[in-house]
């Protein structure tokens, strides 16, 4: 797996997903993100190829890049207090202010999970937070089940495409574990606790639990794409989306028969069901 690739591919779905690039606003120039992220042109190349199979953007010839998708998140307290859409990054940052923290996340990989969290610990590092402890639990599909996505489109027995997702997974897996126990290394976080476990299922949706008070919520989407191989090889694939579907976003308030106190509590029961009896 191409770490430079993943790096920079993950920075600017990031950016587009928060809001950094909205809708219809053009990626810097190939020049400007290879001097930005250090790494050759052909490795911006390959991201924004990949951000184009996505459906993320749009690349023309002598124009250069524009977003043409972004990521949606329905909020019920943003539409509440008549703010801008919620967005994921600033959800995620506003859960990092709490002096206690804890965050347990089902998806298919921990990719855009690394590259959130990657932003966090950058903000600990320079001052701006002081938490007293940090607790992860990652819930991952177990590599070894048949997986209905991604595969190459009328080929569902080539490995190739299952074999590049669960590289991804591993690499940004290794990555948060690392990011975050390097905290308590350098003594800015006292505790810091990381866990990851397989579950036998097949993701259909994914879900942020935060701080025992707020979920997002979203369903994966099934798309139909150009897949670039490590080889350089691409194929027509079958693939899924987790940020190019609308997420939902819900907060428990001190009604415990409110609609959103509901969800949330009901998420962290089927989450912790799942992680005592299903997940290794």
């Amino acid at each position: 797996m191409d770490k430079e690739f993943e790096k920079v591919a993950g920075a600017l779905r990031n950016r587009i997903t928060d809001g950094t690039y909205a809708l219809g606003a053009s990626l810097p120039s190939q020049r400007a993100l290879l001097v930005e992220f250090g790494v050759s042109r052909a490795t911006v190349q390959r991201a924004l190829r990949e951000l184009t199979g996505e459906g993320w953007i749009e690349s023309r010839q002598g124009s250069g890049s524009r977003v043409i998708k972004t990521q949606r998140i329905q909020s019920s307290r943003s539409a509440s207090v008549g703010s801008r859409p919620a967005t994921l990054g600033p959800l995620i940052s506003e859960a990092f202010e709490q002096p206690e923290i804890t965050l347990d996340v089902y998806t298919l990989t921990s990719e855009s999970l690394d590259t959130h969290l990657r932003l966090q610990v950058e903000r600990i590092r320079g001052g701006e937070l002081r938490p007293r402890s940090i607790t992860l639990r990652v819930l991952l599909p177990r590599e070894d089940q048949p997986m209905p996505y991604p595969c190459a489109k009328g080929d569902p027995a080539d490995p190739r495409p299952g074999e590049r997702m669960r590289a991804t997974s591993r690499l940004h897996t290794a990555s948060l574990r690392r990011l975050l126990r390097d905290l308590t290394t350098e003594e800015l976080v006292p505790s810091v606790e990381v866990t990851v476990r397989h579950a036998p299922l097949v993701p259909a949706f994914k879900v942020y639990l935060m701080n025992g008070t707020e979920a997002l919520h979203g369903m994966y989407e099934v798309i139909q794409r150009r897949m670039e191989l490590d080889s350089g090889e691409v194929i027509d694939a079958l693939d899924v989306l987790g940020l190019g579907a609308t997420l939902t976003h819900h907060v428990k308030d001190t009604d415990p028969d409110s609609p959103g106190s509901v969800f949330v509590d009901s998420m962290k029961v089927w989450f912790d069901s799942v992680w005592e009896r299903l997940s290794e």
